[in-house]
């Protein structure tokens, strides 16, 4: 099988190919700044980032035959995770998205690519992927239930990674999965279903290099009620001005540790507490796994640092097995949930929001 991976990021678009034994060629196209001040809204880049593709694979010698296109999941309404059949319906609640980001733009790209290739184009575990059990999504204000946004696709490629290492099923195991990266996630898996996960994009769980994470709500009302700040102010705060950038000026966690080595008090202490909050959140969803947790697996970015890795694993060592599987692997995710999908062993879903 041949299967066409396409990813859009703010500033570049990632491609790849791969068939059953991995990748056979790989690219990322950067966008310029220049190039995209053109554009005023995340919509009027399609044309434009949809020809750099086609000429990419032009230039590469790739003909438009495969099997399946495979692209990142955009900020759709939320749906249980799996591989979905790019249909109209998606492509619309992408298009007419709440937020802009340019993996809204992934499918569209994906299923014209698709249409001239004749083949299927899919995508698969969308960020906005939502399993969360009824006991998780209720908070003390009924207007405002939990959303579940978070990092799904490396989070259950993870999973499935570590199930079939020790010879079992993801549907089989109950894991908790701390996703760290700019932004951290801590989700539980109970037989294949996220049942519960802070939301890693508007304000909930631990802080990260550039999210607030959750913050005392009265003294965030006051703060919106200062004065002091606008409402877009505000809204950078708790999501890329706050965490490690806003105690430290930088995300660059490999810098914060040399300078905790190095005997800086203030980094090593923004550092640990941020370690700790991680610890804290991997404690919560092991209580919503009724504390029979086969495995913890860190992963993302940050668990490439020993030093983060034992600072997380000092707190919550005895809980379950830790694994780590650093980084992400997002393009090799979205390939063989594709091929999943063609041959059988993943079921194709229907997206069919309410």
């Amino acid at each position: 099988m041949r299967i066409l991976v396409i990813n859009p990021g703010s500033t570049s678009t990632k491609l790849a190919v791969y068939d059953e034994s991995g990748p056979l060629w790989k690219d990322s196209l950067s966008h310029p700044s220049k190039e995209l001040a053109a554009f005023r809204h995340i919509n009027e880049q399609y044309d434009y980032r949809c020809s750099h593709v086609r000429d990419t694979l032009a230039r590469a010698g790739i003909r438009l035959e495969f099997d399946a296109v495979v692209a990142r999941g955009g900020l759709l309404k939320p749906t249980p995770g799996g591989v979905y059949r790019i249909n109209e319906r998606i492509k619309h609640d992408l298009w007419n998205a709440d937020m802009e980001h340019a993996s809204n733009l992934a499918a569209w790209i994906a299923d014209e690519i698709a249409g001239e290739a004749g083949c299927p184009s899919f995508i698969a575990d969308p960020v906005v992927t939502d399993e969360l059990c009824a006991l998780a999504r209720l908070t003390g204000i009924p207007e405002i239930p939990r959303i579940s946004i978070f990092h799904a696709l490396n989070s259950r490629a993870v999973s499935r990674n570590y199930a079939s290492r020790i010879g079992k099923k993801y549907e089989e195991l109950n894991l908790v999965v701390a996703h760290l990266g700019g932004g951290i996630s801590v989700s539980a898996h109970h037989h294949g279903k996220v049942i519960d996960v802070n939301n890693a994009l508007n304000g909930e769980g631990p802080f990260s290099p550039e999210r607030a994470g959750t913050v005392p709500a009265r003294q965030l009302v006051d703060l919106c009620f200062s004065g002091k700040y606008t409402y877009k102010e505000i809204r950078k705060m708790l999501n890329g001005k706050g965490g490690l950038i806003a105690h430290l000026g930088t995300t660059d966690v490999p810098t914060i540790v040399r300078w905790a080595h190095a005997g800086a008090k203030n980094h090593k202490l923004v550092l640990d507490s941020m370690l700790y909050a991680v610890a804290k959140q991997i404690g919560a969803m092991h209580v919503a796994l009724h504390g029979q947790t086969d495995a913890i697996i860190l992963t993302g970015g940050i668990a490439f640092s020993d030093y983060c890795v034992e600072g997380i694993r000092e707190w919550i060592e005895g809980l379950a097995p830790i694994v780590v599987i650093p980084g992400e692997d997002e393009m090799g995710a979205l390939a063989m949930n594709a091929i999943g999908a063609l041959r059988g062993e993943l079921p194709l879903q229907e997206y069919c929001p309410a």
